[in-house]
């Protein structure tokens, strides 16, 4: 039977095994999948460890997308924009290939909101590893302008030069005053029950607030914007089944629908 798993470091907490094994029934694929604790210092090895073993594939979480990144031999296009891989996978020239999905999970989902994102300008709060992924994706999907919004400029310069001049970075202090129709949080500022520091006035125009994290209630940065009149608030959860679903379907060939397993979460999620 194939082998795959997710790699993080805490990994308890992870999803993955439930996703991948609601996908792996719902299309009648015969497939393992396990969560993998690798030691901080230790990931290539544990890597190496799980394909002597029969390993096919696998996702990678916090805090290995970079050490990923580095041991890949083929690295996609997603991936050299996100600097960093959530999944691995080797070919059939025995090479291990890397992707990155997140900013595809991101745009699926999206759509699956009815967000039309064709012509429309994008808010982008926070410069790490969740925006890298999310922008290349973005702007193939048709977003015509993107604000990248950072607490440290230069963090957000120096990814907006990865792209053309679609993207344009900022302080939080300096973004730009103009119809944002969709704003995202990338950042953790939930995690410590905090949101970005941003004014009212940038999401007057605002149809949908996005915040990548999720958790049984609503997050600072999406109970703010519904207390500013903010008429859509979404959460990451969808996200995060939208990326596993693209994994699966580098993997397998197959694409899961989505919707019965988001259910599931969405569930799990509000019963914890």
């Amino acid at each position: 039977m194939d082998r795959y798993a997710v790699f993080g470091n805490p990994i308890n907490h992870s999803k993955s095994p439930v996703i991948h094994r609601q996908f792996a029934a719902e299309l009648g694929e015969q497939l393992q999948y396990d969560a993998i604790l690798a030691p901080l210092d230790g990931f290539a090895d544990s890597w190496h460890q799980f394909v002597a073993a029969g390993g096919k594939g696998a996702n990678v979480t916090v805090p290995f997308k970079e050490q990923a990144y580095q041991l890949a031999d083929v690295l996609s296009v997603r991936a050299k924009q996100a600097g960093a891989v959530n999944t691995l996978y080797i070919d059939s020239a025995g090479r291990l290939c890397a992707d990155n999905t997140d900013g595809t999970g991101l745009v699926t989902d999206l759509q699956r909101l009815g967000v039309n994102l064709q012509g429309i300008t994008v808010l982008l709060l926070g410069a790490g590893g969740a925006s890298r992924g999310a922008i290349g994706p973005l702007l193939d999907a048709g977003v015509a302008k993107l604000v990248l919004a950072n607490r440290t400029v230069s963090k957000a310069q120096a990814i907006a030069r990865n792209f053309d001049q679609k993207v344009t970075a900022c302080g939080y202090d300096d973004i730009p005053s103009q119809p944002y129709k969709l704003v995202i949080n990338a950042t953790s500022s939930g995690l410590s029950g905090e949101r970005p520091n941003i004014e009212a006035r940038h999401v007057e125009h605002c149809q949908l607030a996005y915040d990548m994290l999720y958790g049984a209630k609503p997050t600072p940065f999406l109970q703010w914007a519904q207390q500013q009149g903010v008429p859509q608030q979404a959460d990451g959860l969808g996200m995060l089944v939208a990326q596993a679903a693209e994994a699966f379907y580098i993997w397998r060939g197959k694409r899961p629908d989505v919707t019965p397993v988001l259910a599931l979460l969405q569930q799990q999620v509000q019963a914890a």
